[in-house]
């Protein structure tokens, strides 16, 4: 299917978004190079996303869901394409955490298995290249690529322009304390914003558990995008916990979007840290689809400078007795602006479903702002849903009393901060990677301070 068919068959070729026609302008230059073309159930599946991605477009504040993320200076930027040398040496971003887990490396929305370590993965967890699974045309990938995704603007621009991404099997025992950490660097180097999409599909079988690491970082100045999508399926009683750290550069665009769904008895643990990019957006669809499945979404989100950051929710209950917990905690500096969208969806076989939802926020500047829009959908006469929203200051009482102890103004208010945090900081059962997780709110709390000029 060709650009112009597919602007013909949308709307006339005039009304068309210059960043729209530009995108799937470059989707048909690129589509004989991209991975798997020669196979037709590959090519028939980008050209159902360019079809989804031209329908769509990119989205605006008149779409709901992205009333309070104005995308346009992401959308108004030009991209090219990352070209990546298949070896050679990385400089590495300083500040990088320490998961104690076999690293998978990515570099500008490549896989590096040359940078990686494959030989220390754990029994009972494998991994696969995304890019050498297409291009093999693999079979058992079909069934699973874009099975959960939906065809939201940024999910079918991923799917059409994807390159690489990891596909992980889990079967490990929980006691094998299976960890993975996947690492994404942008080496943001040159005149021109590069912009990388990476898809990862992981899977987790019956009774098995896997502690999956994700940490973004760059290792250049110059902007660029990083488009993310990741499908995770639960057996009945798997266990997953999935921890991210976005430590994107200060210039660049992030948009991160997970599928997950549960079988019966699985439970979903997630955190996520925003503390970098220009504009970020994380987006979780869970879908609790088998009875006693548990979700835990929780997060942080941290803004400085006219930086933008997003999380977006939404947990849909499809099976009885099933169970949900939101805890995101913002703070937010200068003239920064977060966004906390949730949505409880519960259908109406849902009975017993057990949902809550908490989003709290620190304002340090009387310039920074937040919008919070909680939902809940029920359709279930027997369930216990709530919400709540916070936003506030520091306690002015808690400032003196410190200062009043001698502690200077700067440590006073970063104890203060850290205790604000430790709450939802405290949901990450690791140690070592909530140690890697207070590390970045503490260069976070130095950069935010240092530009304060305090």
């Amino acid at each position: 299917m060709t650009t112009a068919v597919i602007d013909a068959a949308v709307q006339p070729a005039a009304l068309v978004h210059p960043a729209v026609a530009a995108a799937l302008a470059r989707h048909e230059a690129l589509a004989k190079r991209l991975p798997g073309h020669r196979h037709g159930w590959i090519r028939e599946m980008r050209e159902d996303a360019a079809a989804a991605f031209a329908r769509a477009g990119f989205p605006t504040r008149r779409n709901e869901e992205w009333h309070y993320t104005d995308p346009r200076a992401l959308v108004d930027t030009r991209f090219g394409e990352p070209i990546v040398a298949a070896d050679g040496a990385v400089t590495l971003p300083g500040g990088m955490p320490d998961a104690g887990a076999p690293k998978l490396m990515f570099v500008d929305g490549r896989f590096r298995p040359d940078l990686s370590e494959l030989a220390a993965l754990p029994d009972g967890v494998r991994v696969e290249s995304l890019a050498a699974l297409l291009e093999a045309g693999d079979e058992a990938l079909s069934l699973r690529l874009g099975s959960l995704a939906d065809r939201s603007s940024f999910v079918a621009l991923n799917a059409m322009l994807a390159e690489d991404g990891v596909v992980i099997t889990c079967t490990a025992a929980p006691d094998a304390g299976a960890r993975v950490h996947l690492v994404s660097i942008a080496t943001a180097s040159g005149d021109r914003p590069l912009a990388f999409h990476q898809r990862h599909v992981v899977s987790v079988a019956e009774g098995a558990s896997l502690a999956l690491f994700e940490s973004a970082h760059a290792a250049g100045a110059t902007p660029y995008f990083n488009n993310t999508v990741a499908e995770i399926t639960l057996g009945a009683r798997a266990r997953m916990t999935h921890v991210r750290l976005q430590a994107e550069a200060l210039g660049a665009f992030q948009v991160s979007t997970v599928f997950a769904h549960l079988a019966a008895g699985a439970e979903y643990d997630s955190f996520v840290l925003a503390a970098g990019a220009r504009l970020a957006r994380n987006e979780v669809h869970a879908r609790l689809e088998g009875t006693g499945a548990i979700v835990h979404l929780n997060g942080a989100q941290l803004g400085d400078g006219v930086r933008h950051v997003d999380t977006t929710t939404v947990i849909t209950h499809a099976a009885p007795a099933c169970a949900s917990r939101q805890t995101f905690k913002s703070v937010l500096s200068g003239r920064s602006r977060a966004v906390f969208q949730g949505k409880i969806h519960v259908h109406q076989v849902a009975q017993k479903t057990d949902g809550y939802q908490m989003n709290q926020a620190l304002l340090l500047s009387p310039e920074s702002e937040i919008d919070a829009k909680p939902q809940l959908e029920i359709y279930a006469d027997d369930v216990k849903c709530s919400h709540g929203a916070t936003v506030g200051e520091l306690d002015a009482n808690q400032l003196f009393y410190l200062r009043s102890r001698g502690i200077p103004a700067p440590e006073a208010r970063a104890m203060l901060i850290e205790a604000f945090l430790a709450d939802a900081l405290e949901a990450v059962r690791d140690e070592r990677l909530r140690a890697a997780l207070a590390d970045a709110t503490a260069l976070w709390w130095a950069r935010a301070h240092a530009e304060a000029g305090a």
